[in-house]
Formats: structure tokens, C-alpha cells, sequence
């Protein structure tokens, strides 16, 4: 049987119009793409096009020999060539002929450098490098897959950190190993990033350096939002620190359901704005990184990936955390310890701006917010969702039942239900305090465990663990601000700090609590200021 151009699905000779995707397979290809049907390496066969940019083009394809669906990348510099109408050989204009061969030796040494390292990493395999029809082809592997864009509005718009930073570490190493070999991507965005089936993200959308920067040979195509302002510039450098402004505007995506403003717009006003509720619910160690990626100033920005990484770490020294705030956030009235005030700081404003105004005073997010860092349904839905069919009694039913999920953790639960045929999860947004179950620990479900499953696409409606509702703080005099808020954080507090002079104290460690003594016992998810040294007031001289 012949196959659709659109989808590759087989489909009766005596139907033109595909019943799986709906393509009207009498249509004809477009110039300056290949014809439907074109066979490329006596193996290839040209289904539709799926997108194209200023240097190349990507095709549906089919691979004969091995009968799978795979992408086909054509060079194709808009601009520099002529294709006929049904025809496939390019026509490379002559005013243009240097600018050509010099674009398509760029394109075909970036693959070939390009394809060892798709073997074993979080980009799509590249499968076949070959000239053909006066151009080059790129076969990669096709994976029927969501870009990350997509998959954040079925998540509601963001995701929490606790479930960002195993998607975008590997990503990190990806680029980094990109670099370690001269190679650069350049384009990291919410459409080059795909989910696949497994939950991980994967790298696409690469071209040269010619197509992600203004003043070459190519129209350049740039992500708003995700490219630096260098790539704005004509022949401007691009480097390691171009690509952290584009990993990190995705990640601040991510965690706020915002990219950044547009990095020509960032020039005048280079804010980046949070609310406080979402500044809450990322660590600041992150909001940090997030902003040191994303300065317009490149020698302002982090500009290489261990500092991303330690940037993006638990482990990030206090004193760093402490210096971005002295820089960047407003601070409250420095003090000494006997309460009289110092010279005062300057006053900040209710916008988190570039690092986040709010840095200054939160120090760890709440922990009792722990079970929405695993909800991956969050905002989608509530419990007037559930659907009201008839159930069977349990003494008519002989066939499935749901599993008892009660007391698991939520992770565990999403793999159970997985192994239980695919059942939905989703979580009540509310929770429950429990003094016997730790935090994100599904407490009751519903429908409960041993009810008949009657439907085809079933639902189970958990409500998990926010810990007890009453917390004794720790002992905190003398020690780390980090080790504290961390404790704090994990314990469910929301941790502020004031920052005042101490002759005891050395600086970054903790004084004691504000309004508040070791062993007191407070609500769950309350806020704690903790007085944080800053050394010995200095002597006027």
C-alpha cells in the first residue's frame, strides 16, 4: 500500500485522503521543498515538511531499509538557491555561489562533528550524513514527542525545582560536552526541548553558528525570550555565556510559567519579574542562578557550567548567597546586638527584579509546599472533575480493582499506578497536616483501594502529607545560616533573615531566632526570621 505524505500511516491506493491524519495526499509540495515521494540514497522517501529556518529544512521521512519513520534535514539556505516546481536538484545562484559552498561546508562539518556525541546523550540520534541533489541531508530519528512548552501548559505552567533539576542537568553536560568538542547549539528554547515518553528532556533544533546571530550569510533565527543580546549583534561572538541566558531562560520558564522579556527590551530594563508567591517556591540559590545566566552584561554572566552548577547546587557557600544580597536585594536596618540601629540600607521595592528582591528575605522555601514540587497535574483540575458513572458492587465484580496507594510516597505512587495500567494520578490541592505521615506521603485516596474499576481511563484523587501542623524549632546559635535555613526548610518553615553587626558572632552564622526561642513550637508552613551575623560593626575612623 501506498503511505501518506502527511503521516506515513499506509492508506488504500483508491483513497487519496488519509482517514488517520487527515491529508490530502493529491496536494503537492511547495518549491522550494522536495516533491512528496522524492527518494533520497535510494532509501529515503520525502513525506511532508515540518519546519524550516533560514539554513535548512526538515522533511517526515521513511527509511525503506529499515521500514521506521525518521526526519530528514535538508540544507536549504533561503535566499542563496532556486528549486523549480517538482524538481529536486538546487540551483545555487551565482552571485551567491561562494556564500553557498562556504554555508553548506559549515552544515556538513557540524553533523559530522555532531554525530558521535547524538550516540549516547540527551539529543536526538543523528542516523546518516550524505550529499545529494547538490545539497546536504541529515537523517535523525524520529520520536513522535511533546516539545517542553507543551508539556508545561499539562502541568499547569511550571514545575518545581525538585522536578526541573534532574531534567535540565543533563542538559547542562550536553552543552558542555558540545563545547569540549568546539561545537555550540545556541538556540536552547521551549521549542528545541522535547519530553519524551520517559519523562526526559531532550535537545533538538541544532544549526550552525551562522544561523543564530545577525550579519551572516543566513537569515538568522532567533528564540525571543531565550537568545542573549550578543546573538543580536551583527557577528557578534557566541560563546559557553550565550548558551546559559538560553538554559537558563527556559529554566526560569520552568519555575515561573514566564520566559524573560526579549533580550533587546532587557537592555533598558534588564528586571526579571517574580511574584513572591512563585518566589517562594524556589530555593534562592536558584533565583540567584537564574539571574546571574540571564544578565545582559556577559561579564556579569556565569561563563561556564561548573559555575552554573555550583550556582544551581544546595551546596553554593553561604557567603555567595549573602553577597548577591548585598548587591542586588534591599535590606533591612543593620543592627547591633543590643537593638540600637545602624546606618540604614536603601529601601527596596514590591517587584522581584533581577535577583529578586525577595533573596534578602527568603532564604529556603517552605518545605510544607514539598508535595506540589511532585504534583506534575498541578492546577488541572479539582474534584468537581470526577466523572459520576455507576460502579458495580464488589460482589458482582470480578475484574480490576484499584491498588491501595495510601501511605506510599507520591513517586511510588506514580510508578504503581503506572504498573497498574496506566491510571491517572492527581492530588488534592489542599493536603493534609498528619502527625504520623512525613510530608508528600499519600494519606487517603478516592476512590479507596479494592473499588471495581469500571472505567476506561481511570482516576484516583490523592491528598498527601503536609506533616504535622505544630513544629519545634531547632537549635540555631552559632551555626551556619545555610545549615539552619536548610533544617528549617525541611522541618516546613518559611525562612526569612535580618542581617545585623555582632562582636560574637562571626559572620554568615545564625544569633538566634526574631521573636522566637529554640524549642518553641509553631504552626507548620510559618514564616522564621533568623538574625544572621555580619561580622563586627567597623570602627569609624
Amino acid at each position: 500500500m501506498p503511505l501518506c505524505m502527511g503521516c506515513l500511516n499506509e492508506i488504500p491506493s483508491s483513497h487519496s485522503k488519509c482517514k488517520n491524519c487527515g491529508f490530502d495526499n493529491r496536494e503537492q509540495q511547495v518549491s522550494p521543498f522536495l516533491p512528496y515521494g522524492s527518494v533520497l540514497n535510494s532509501k529515503y522517501v520525502v513525506a511532508r515538511n515540518i519546519d524550516t529556518n533560514g539554513e535548512s529544512t526538515r522533511y517526515l521521512g521513511y527509511d525503506n531499509s529499515s521500514g521506521r519513520v525518521v526526519t530528514i534535514r535538508e540544507f536549504l539556505p533561503i535566499g542563496l538557491f532556486d528549486r523549480e516546481q517538482g524538481e529536486t536538484k538546487l540551483d545555487v545562484f551565482v552571485e551567491y555561489r561562494e556564500s553557498f559552498n562556504k554555508a553548506f561546508s559549515d552544515f556538513k562539518s557540524y553533523y559530522t562533528a555532531l554525530q558521535p556525541i547524538s550516540e549516547n546523550s540527551p539529543m536526538v540520534k543523528i542516523l546518516d550524513i550524505f550529499e545529494d541533489n547538490n545539497t546536504c541531508y541529515v537523517i535523525e530519528e524520529h520520536d513522535d514527542l511533546i516539545t517542553f512548552n507543551e508539556y508545561l501548559k499539562k502541568t499547569g505552567g511550571s514545575i518545581s525545582w525538585d522536578r526541573a533539576r534532574p531534567l535540565f542537568m543533563p542538559i547542562i553536560t550536553l552543552l558542555e560536552t558540545l563545547h569540549k568538542n568546539n561545537l555550540g547549539h545556541y538556540a536552547v528554547s521551549h521549542s528545541n526541548l522535547l519530553i519524551t515518553g520517559d519523562g526526559k528532556l531532550k535537545l533538538t533544533g541544532f544549526s550552525t553558528e551562522n544561523e543564530r546571530k545577525r550579519g551572516t550569510m543566513l537569515k538568522s533565527q532567533l528564540y525571543s525570550g531565550s537568545a542573549a543580546p550578543e546573538q543580536y549583534k551583527n557577528n557578534a561572538k557566541l560563546g559557553i555565556d550565550t548558551e546559559i541566558y538560553g538554559l537558563t531562560s527556559v529554566l526560569f520558564l520552568a519555575l515561573t510559567g514566564n520566559l524573560p522579556a526579549n533580550a533587546k527590551e532587557r537592555i533598558n530594563d534588564p528586571r526579571l519579574l517574580i511574584s513572591t508567591n512563585t518566589v517562594k517556591k524556589i530555593p534562592p540559590y536558584v533565583v540567584t542562578a537564574l539571574a546571574n545566566g540571564l544578565q545582559i552584561r556577559r561579564e556579569e554572566r556565569i561563563a561556564d557550567f561548573d559555575n552554573l552548577r555550583t550556582e544551581l547546587s544546595v551546596s553554593t557557600p553561604v557567603q555567595n548567597v549573602q553577597g548577591e544580597i548585598s548587591r542586588t536585594a534591599s535590606m533591612t536596618p543593620i543592627k547591633n546586638e543590643d537593638g540600637k540601629k545602624g546606618k540604614k540600607r536603601s529601601t527596596g521595592t514590591t517587584a522581584v527584579g533581577i535577583v529578586a528582591t525577595v533573596v534578602a528575605l527568603l532564604i529556603f522555601s517552605s518545605a510544607g509546599l514539598y508535595w506540589l514540587s511532585l504534583n506534575p497535574l498541578k492546577g488541572l483540575f479539582n474534584k468537581e472533575n470526577a466523572t459520576n458513572e455507576t460502579i458495580p458492587s464488589q460482589e458482582q465484580w470480578t475484574g480490576a480493582v484499584f491498588s491501595n496507594y495510601v501511605g506510599m510516597k507520591y513517586d511510588a505512587v506514580l510508578e504503581a499506578a503506572k504498573a497498574d495500567g496506566g491510571i491517572t494520578i492527581k492530588v488534592d490541592a489542599d493536603g493534609e497536616f498528619s502527625d504520623t505521615e512525613e510530608q508528600g506521603v499519600v494519606v487517603s485516596q478516592e476512590p479507596k483501594a479494592g473499588t471495581p474499576v469500571s472505567s476506561s481511563d481511570p482516576i484516583v484523587y490523592v491528598v498527601l502529607s503536609k506533616g504535622p501542623e505544630k513544629v519545634v524549632l531547632p537549635e540555631c546559635e552559632k551555626k551556619s545560616m545555610g545549615s539552619v535555613a536548610e533544617k528549617l526548610t525541611e522541618l516546613g518553615f518559611v525562612v526569612l533573615q535580618e542581617i545585623e553587626y555582632s562582636d560574637s558572632v562571626d559572620e554568615g552564622y545564625v544569633i538566634g531566632y526574631v521573636d522566637y526561642k529554640p524549642g518553641d513550637k509553631l504552626d507548620n508552613g510559618s514564616e522564621v526570621t533568623l538574625r544572621v551575623s555580619r561580622g563586627k560593626e567597623p570602627e569609624e575612623s
